[in-house]
């Protein structure tokens, strides 16, 4: 695995400080039962770290005292975490929304029969990867016969009424780009993705969300070893707009590792860029429990021009679309 973090000083990224605290994202391991090639996590399933119960019991004590209303679990696949469910159902019982970051395959996996009746019993809103709706691009970049797994999956989704309108469960799609380039129009895809899944499989979702690919782990280390990875951050430098620095998510979120630690977000999680306060070299979320991080400045490298190049890119998709 080629090393990103080294190269990411060549441009000066804006300073920027957080706002106030909207959504606690919570890895909850590494473990997945995939290897995509885009994966900025580099999960796999060989990977062995995963949250233990005395964490678990650490980001309940912080919603609990928190203004925090949106609990974010992702991986990995989160959902192979022992103690996924009971996390799940506790956030629900204080009136959190939760949000699970799903392969979809993990639906389809053997032991897993019960997740998607699970995640609609407890109205979890479902952000499910889909990174194109043609089947040969899905299973090169995801792996051999993903697609029509992710089809069967989606379907088992719509007949318990995620992403039917009228029900009030959402299921989100995620798109990436398959190689070096920025995300197209998130709104003129959307209506593609409509079309092709809803049209030829009959899938139904509430909307598309597109992402850019962050030149970190697996990701990252492609691009290094095929010479592309230079010619990447000059274009995500270069598509810079300022304006996507007013909503970037780093500002309205919180990262927490599987051990407990804290970043300004999910990729300095990755690269080991943790949350500066007080002089602290890192900062375990027990020590958060009811303190105010607005105005602490965000912790910057170039990997941040991912974020805001072009109509912006977040957890929640572009944006300026």
């Amino acid at each position: 695995m080629n090393a990103t973090l080294p190269l990411m000083n060549e441009f000066q990224f804006p300073a920027i400080d957080r706002r106030r605290l909207e959504t606690l994202q919570v890895n909850l391991g590494y473990k997945c039962n995939q290897s995509c090639v885009h994966c900025h996590v580099n999960a796999g399933p060989r990977r062995t770290e995963m949250m233990d119960l005395e964490t678990v019991e650490t980001v309940m004590r912080f919603l609990s005292a928190s203004v925090t209303r949106t609990l974010d679990l992702t991986g990995g696949a989160p959902e192979l975490s022992p103690h996924f469910r009971s996390l799940v159902t506790q956030a629900r019982r204080l009136g959190i929304e939760v949000i699970d970051r799903c392969n979809l395959t993990i639906l389809e996996e053997p032991g897993f029969e019960d997740l998607a009746p699970f995640l609609a019993s407890n109205g979890v809103r479902v952000v499910a990867s889909m990174p194109c709706y043609l089947e040969d691009n899905v299973d090169r970049q995801r792996g051999e016969g993903v697609f029509q797994i992710s089809i069967r999956a989606l379907r088992r989704l719509n007949a318990l009424g995620y992403g039917k309108p009228e029900t009030g469960m959402t299921l989100d799609l995620v798109y990436n780009p398959q190689g070096p380039s920025l995300p197209p129009s998130q709104a003129k895809l959307e209506v593609d993705y409509r079309r092709h899944l809803g049209g030829g499989y009959g899938i139904e979702f509430n909307r598309l969300f597109t992402l850019a690919n962050m030149p970190i782990q697996r990701f990252g280390s492609t691009l290094i070893s095929k010479g592309q990875f230079n010619g990447y951050m000059r274009l995500l430098k270069d598509a810079y707009q300022e304006q996507n620095l007013d909503t970037v998510m780093c500002r309205s979120l919180l990262s927490v590792d599987w051990k407990g630690y804290v970043y300004d977000c999910d990729f300095n999680q990755m690269l080991g860029l943790p949350l500066h306060i007080a002089g602290k070299p890192r900062v375990h979320l027990a020590d958060l429990i009811g303190k105010d991080l607005e105005g602490n400045p965000i912790v910057v490298r170039d990997h941040c021009f991912g974020c805001t190049a072009g109509q912006g890119s977040s957890c929640g998709g572009a944006l300026n679309s």
